[in-house]
């Protein structure tokens, strides 16, 4: 018989189980992403493109799946994220815009966001490989180094209390329920971009799959955070925090505690590798040049002060707080939109022109994943 929750808690430890939790759902993650090519970035272009693809509808269909999960969880009784502290804290309207903003913008100068850049060094990417280290030593310095004081300042200018004023549907004046029933809207508008491309079960596998990942880390540390008598944070997925964690774990001591965020990393990366292993797309990619290098470093220090400015990632505030409907989670989110589309127009993206013949063919874009 296996023994429940409680059991292994009381057993090997709170912060043992959490982070075999972490890693078990970062691998599903990782590997999901990597085969369904999952990525923020990817999608903002085809949509200030206009050009409603496959990489749009992966996106949409991972953050409606999340929505639809841990909405069901929370109307059923089944996940409590009254306490989380996309919701619970107070927050900062003024650091989710900017810092959104900002993320958005580096994104695309790394092509990649931070889960993005993590799942693609997996795969042998040495570009993405060093726009993450720096991106992770951008983030420790804005949540306690020499950039925290810009950070504190940015956040301070608009702020908004915790609680029912931080949460959307309460603002509203609606239920989980009628959240779910925005989620299944959302779903079906990913489904419709979905026929439009070619078939493909990884893109509709991978992608619901991804958003299941969310909400899995949600439901996994309700429960544990139920089933013992430690204090844990309940959260969903995140990178930003994590790899600044990571960081400090490697550069100093004593370490952080071990929990959830520890077997996350190591998780996410053996599951992008296991799928690049798996597909035959290992392969080791560098710079082509300075000037190349240089504009991904300029764009992972954007995306580590955004990040923490703007209370975490594409996929901590964007997919994991959007999913429970935190106000600053989707105002980050709407910056990161903004800000990608915004820098994609001023530095462009790799274009293919075919010429058939002695005259110009027409402009085709293609967008990298």
């Amino acid at each position: 018989m296996m023994p429940d929750l409680a059991s292994l808690v009381d057993r090997f430890g709170t912060g043992l189980i959490l982070a075999v939790g972490g890693a078990l759902i970062g691998a599903l993650f990782g590997f999901l992403a990597f085969r369904s090519r999952f990525c923020l970035r990817a999608a903002v272009i085809e949509f200030w493109h206009a050009k409603f693809g496959e990489k749009l509808s992966v996106w949409l269909l991972a953050f409606s799946t999340a929505v639809v999960l841990v909405q069901a969880l929370v109307a059923l009784g089944w996940l409590d994220v009254s306490g989380a502290r996309q919701l619970a804290n107070r927050g900062s309207l003024s650091g989710s815009l900017i810092g959104g903003l900002l993320f958005g913008a580096g994104m695309i100068m790394t092509r990649g966001c931070a889960s993005r850049l993590l799942v693609l060094s997996a795969g042998g990417n040495l570009r993405a490989l060093l726009s993450g280290l720096v991106f992770a030593v951008t983030a420790q310095a804005a949540l306690s180094g020499a950039l925290a004081p810009l950070r504190l300042t940015l956040s301070g200018l608009w702020t908004v209390e915790g609680g029912a004023a931080r949460d959307l549907l309460a603002v509203m004046g609606i239920t989980p329920w009628a959240g779910l029933a925005l989620g299944f809207l959302w779903l079906a508008v990913a489904i419709g971009f979905g026929r439009r491309v070619a078939y493909k079960p990884w893109m509709w596998l991978g992608a619901m799959g991804t958003g299941l990942s969310v909400a899995l880390a949600w439901w996994f540390t309700y429960e544990v955070s139920q089933a013992g008598f430690d204090v844990v944070q309940v959260q969903g997925l995140t990178f930003s925090g994590p790899s600044a964690e990571w960081l400090m774990r490697v550069l100093s001591q004593p370490a952080p505690p071990i929990g959830f965020d520890f077997g996350l990393l190591p998780g996410v990366f053996a599951g992008a590798f296991l799928a690049a292993w798996r597909g035959g797309e290992l392969k080791i990619e560098g710079f082509s040049n300075g000037r190349s290098m240089a504009r991904y470093i300029c764009g992972a220090i954007a995306m580590g002060f955004g990040s923490m400015l703007a209370g975490g990632c594409a996929v901590g505030a964007g997919m994991t707080g959007g999913a429970i409907f935190s106000l600053t989670a989707w105002l980050a989110l709407l910056g990161m939109w903004v800000g990608g589309g915004l820098m994609e127009k001023l530095i462009g993206e790799p274009v293919h022109t075919t010429h058939a013949t002695s005259q110009k063919a027409p402009m085709v874009v293609q967008v990298a994943p």
